[in-house]
């Protein structure tokens, strides 16, 4: 059985590759991708889940790929066995913790809950059990507590640093809609404990990642504090719509090397023939520096120009929106037109003078095409 598939190698180069033969596999999958692809690097794969509104999912499963899946390639900077993802040791705490260097998706509608450890999930299936039989809820010891909280903790971090009260609200519900043996009987939803219990929990777990130096929740620390020995006055805190605020460096770089893949960045932009994908996926490993020159410094446009010239094109202008975001800007962009659209006509049609006359003769050839759709509609 053969697969057709759209692969995203960078926002600048999107394949069609054509298998003849599925693939047994994931590392199949992805030994024919470096063959078809030509690509020397190591890699994950992703794909566009449809349960999920198409966002993007981690492929660990190759049965899981729709007839004709798309795919984005996202290059590993350190040894095929690791993924894309910046290992930090916690302040006080005696595990690794993997955190992504970057944030790939929005804040779920659906909030997936997470596997617990064995011993947790073991004790939930017992308590769903028992709660279907006699309606007996579970007896929530410290111990397992502790593990949901924390668990849940780097779930939602892996979408938002601050989530809202709203957020914390659905994943609350979520855990006892997936786990009724932890509703709260006193509780007019069922889950108003979980959800401050939450609210405490994340604060913790930021305080834990702010100690071990990680940027991206650094600037929320006690006023007159610094990062990186500067003092943070005047840096401004995340908004909403960003994902990924202050990234930390990828595992295994530094300023120095990430100002070293700067400067061989800005050298092929001077080049008449340049290597678009090699420049994509430069801009992407040196995500990290920009954001901490753009945040820390705020430099003049002119001053970003001459040091990120990729940054203007217009692919990279998309690519950068979507770093910073997930969203699609063109897509989002259109989106937004069309919900103006009829107003914009409308002053169209009511502007004078030259820039009016040509206005009325554009949109007179939009009225003929609407008519003529019309009419087609009509037939049918």
């Amino acid at each position: 059985m053969s697969m057709i598939l759209r692969v995203i190698v960078h926002d600048g180069d999107i394949q069609k590759v054509v298998i003849p033969e599925k693939p047994s596999d994931l590392v199949a999958l992805k030994h024919v991708l470096q063959e078809k692809l030509q690509v020397s690097y190591s890699f994950n794969v992703q794909y566009e889940d449809p349960d999920f509104s198409n966002a993007l999912c981690n492929v660990s499963d190759i049965n899981d790929l729709p007839e004709r899946a798309t795919l984005k390639i996202i290059p590993l900077s350190t040894s095929p066995s690791s993924s894309q993802a910046d290992t930090i040791i916690l302040s006080g705490s005696d595990t690794s913790e993997k955190l992504s260097a970057e944030r790939q998706s929005e804040w779920p509608e659906d909030f997936e809950i997470p596997k617990f450890s064995v011993n947790v999930e073991y004790r939930l299936r017992q308590g769903n059990l028992a709660i279907m039989k006699d309606a007996t809820y579970l007896n929530v010891g410290r111990d397992i507590k502790h593990d949901i909280l924390e668990t849940l903790a780097r779930a939602m971090y892996n979408f938002k640093a601050y989530p809202r009260d709203e957020d914390f609200a659905q994943v609350a519900a979520a855990l006892v809609k997936a786990h009724p043996c932890l509703s709260e009987p006193g509780s007019s939803t069922g889950s108003a404990g979980w959800k401050n219990s939450l609210k405490f929990k994340m604060a913790n777990y930021r305080t834990k990642l702010r100690k071990s130096g990680c940027s991206d929740v650094a600037v929320e620390g006690k006023r007159g504090a610094t990062m990186d020995g500067v003092l943070k006055k005047g840096i401004k805190k995340p908004r909403r719509f960003e994902l990924n605020f202050l990234p930390n460096f990828p595992n295994g770089e530094n300023e120095e090397s990430q100002e070293r893949t700067r400067v061989e960045l800005q050298e092929e932009m001077k080049k008449r023939t340049r290597n678009m994908s090699l420049i994509g996926q430069k801009m992407d490993s040196t995500f990290a520096l920009r954001r901490k020159e753009i945040i820390h410094s705020e430099p003049p446009v002119c001053e970003i120009l001459e040091k990120w010239p990729a940054l203007f094109t217009e692919n990279q202008i998309f690519a950068e929106f979507s770093r910073i975001s997930g969203k699609n800007l063109r897509s989002e962009f259109y989106a937004a037109l069309d919900t103006h659209s009829a107003r914009l006509i409308e002053i169209f049609r009511k502007k004078g003078g030259n820039q009016g006359k040509t206005l009325h003769d554009i949109l007179r050839q939009v009225d003929s095409k609407v008519f003529i759709f019309y009419v087609d509609c009509c037939h049918l």
